[in-house]
């Protein structure tokens, strides 16, 4: 019974992992999608977007400015996703495809009153930061 078993694991492992049963993609349908995840340390809602720092290093930070109208379903260039209660923390990922800038996830805590939530001083206007960025998004890795 046991030869039996061993036979038929082997016939299986020999016939389904053999390169005649792989299916080869067409050239047509494939892409060169990768991503980018981010560690977030502050998010700010402005009147135009969103104001994201983000971790560039160990000590240094970068910051996005995602507007608002990315996150509509007629753009599709954002999303927010909520995290649960606990101590997961909040995070970004940045999609590009073949290159480029394809669209933006936010993992943010569903509570503006968590720590990562802040207020954007009266005084400060970002209203030149969100004209230019309609349809890609930057990031700072130096």
């Amino acid at each position: 019974m046991k030869k039996l078993i061993f036979a038929v694991v082997f016939i299986a492992l020999f016939t389904l992992g053999s390169p005649v049963f792989a299916q080869r993609i067409p050239e047509e349908m494939e892409s060169d999608l990768y991503y980018v995840n981010l560690t977030l340390d502050r998010i700010w809602p402005a009147r135009e977007g969103y104001i994201v720092q983000y971790r560039k290093g160990f000590y240094r930070h970068g910051r996005a400015f995602l507007p608002f109208d990315w996150f509509t379903d007629v753009s599709g260039r954002g999303e927010i996703i909520t995290l649960p209660r606990g101590r997961s923390w909040p995070s970004m990922s940045v999609f590009y495809v073949n290159g480029e800038f394809s669209h933006v996830r936010l993992y943010v805590h569903r509570l503006q009153t968590h720590r990562t939530w802040g207020n954007v001083p009266q005084y400060r206007s970002f209203e030149g930061e969100f004209d230019n960025l309609q349809q890609t998004l930057d990031l700072e890795f130096r």
